[in-house]
């Protein structure tokens, strides 16, 4: 039997989507729901789906992720959106790259639908591609799905608890020579009911610009 992956999901106000989220895992992937200050039920809607709950008071996807991390046990952990936007039976793929000598495996999204991918989130995230590339890091999405060893992740020491949190990730893989691959992932309109914090909105995408300017100096 494989060893157990720990699943960290960031949550805000998710609950419509986290029972196919959380029913899609594969067997011996156990979901860490981290609730952001949810208004909808999502923590309850977690639980009674058999996930842990972790309640992280700190506005931000960087806390988030942080506080599922801490919370995680399992040598190796996966990340990925509650919205049900990504497919979590992709997640073993991604941990198959960790047990062939890969440091950090990330998911390349590839939109189902115009729907999906709003031009101007598609537009900034090329950008901040093409800058990560500029610096030697050789990706071209920033990875709202990815897997890493729990102990090398944390060792990293990730400081930004915001928007900014995946290209710190990103941008301290590369400096740290770490192996990236990247492996093209479905990316799906997210659940009905739902809305994206980031490319749900302009004010939601230039937050997010905001962040990755602030790691990018």
């Amino acid at each position: 039997m494989s060893p157990p992956v720990d699943v960290i999901l960031p949550c805000l106000d998710e609950a419509l989507a986290l029972p196919g989220v959380l029913h899609a895992l594969p067997a011996g992937y156990r979901a860490i729901v981290v609730d952001n200050g949810s208004t909808d039920g999502s923590p309850q809607v977690a639980a009674n789906f058999g996930a842990t709950v972790v309640h992280e008071p700190r506005r931000g996807y960087g806390a988030a992720v942080h506080s599922g991390l801490l919370a995680a046990t399992a040598d190796v952990v996966c990340v990925i959106d509650a919205d049900g936007s990504l497919d979590p039976g992709k997640l073993p793929d991604l941990v198959a790259e960790l047990n062939s000598g890969t440091d950090l495996a990330v998911g390349r999204r590839v939109p189902t639908s115009r729907r999906a991918w709003p031009w101007h989130a598609r537009i900034g995230n090329s950008l901040v591609a093409y800058l990560l590339r500029r610096r030697g890091v050789r990706v071209t999405d920033i990875a709202p799905m990815r897997a890493v060893r729990r102990k090398a992740l944390l060792e990293l020491d990730v400081r930004d608890r915001a928007f900014g949190y995946p290209l710190e990730l990103l941008l301290r893989a590369g400096a740290a020579g770490w192996t990236i691959v990247e492996q093209p992932v479905d990316y799906r309109p997210r659940t009905a009911g739902t809305v994206s914090k980031v490319s749900g909105s302009f004010r939601g995408t230039l937050r997010a610009t905001r962040d990755f300017g602030r790691v990018l100096r």
